[in-house]
């Protein structure tokens, strides 16, 4: 709230400060509640820091390769595509969620939701996220240069894990705010939904031999780094446009 504001309410008579506190209410309202929730911001900062730590360690050892590394072959022959049915149809289904039609559906019914529980800065948040996580994701690809069947195919981070990923985080991040979560129990929603929704993505990522390992790594921290950065800037947005309606309020009723 601004400090103008703020004076109008301290100096104003009790009416007048009613008046002024309804108007506060409704233009929270109009822009909704926070999308990053207060208990998670001390433990979500420094997390976020590691992700991007990770992104870029990984990406500066793998820059300009063509081959999987130690790490990859460990797990699995990561340029393979052996998975077999029904397996096969599984993966194949979670690659589509990641693919152009498949993430602009996702996204279409999240905005829809939150749309329906009036909850517009979180309809913003899921439009923000999924652009900055892809739009991070694809430019760390040509940055890094790493490759998978062919020079054409960039491959570091993995795009649809970060979506997914990136997705996940911003559902469990307002399941937080909805159902008023403590910074444990949120925290442990946030990791585990981002981890459940990483694994699921990227497992289908490898199968069919579109990533390595350590892409879909890359993938997943990429999200963890850039979602709660896109959320706190929502926030931050938001709170001003909240400012901004409540002090010119009494300015349109003068008039």
């Amino acid at each position: 709230m601004s400090a103008g504001w703020l004076r109008s309410l301290e100096g104003g008579s009790d009416t007048t400060g009613g008046l002024a506190l309804n108007r506060l209410a409704e233009a929270d309202l109009e822009v909704g509640p926070t999308v990053l929730p207060l208990p998670l911001r001390a433990r979500l900062g420094p997390i976020a820091g590691l992700a991007a730590l990770v992104v870029c360690l990984l990406g500066v050892l793998y820059a300009g390769h063509g081959e999987p590394g130690g790490v990859d072959r460990w797990i699995v022959d990561p340029t393979a595509d052996s998975v077999r049915p029904p397996w096969r149809r599984v993966a194949l289904a979670m690659d589509f969620l990641g693919e152009p039609a498949g993430a602009a559906t996702l996204i279409v019914a999240a905005v829809a939701g939150c749309l329906l529980l009036r909850r517009p800065r979180a309809a913003v948040l899921v439009v923000a996220a999924a652009a900055m996580t892809v739009g991070t994701a694809t430019l760390l690809k040509h940055l890094v240069g790493r490759t998978i069947h062919g020079d054409g195919n960039l491959s570091y981070p993995s795009g649809h894990t970060a979506f997914f990923t990136g997705l996940a985080l911003v559902a469990a991040l307002l399941a937080t705010g909805r159902f008023g979560l403590g910074r444990a129990a949120g925290t442990s929603l946030v990791l585990g939904a981002a981890l459940v929704a990483g694994a699921a993505m990227g497992w289908g990522q490898v199968a069919l031999g579109a990533h390595y390992p350590t892409d879909v790594l890359g993938g997943w921290c990429t999200a963890l780094a850039v979602v709660p950065a896109t959320a706190w800037l929502v926030d931050r947005v938001a709170d001003r446009l909240v400012d901004r309606m409540a002090d010119d309020a009494p300015r349109r009723e003068r008039r």
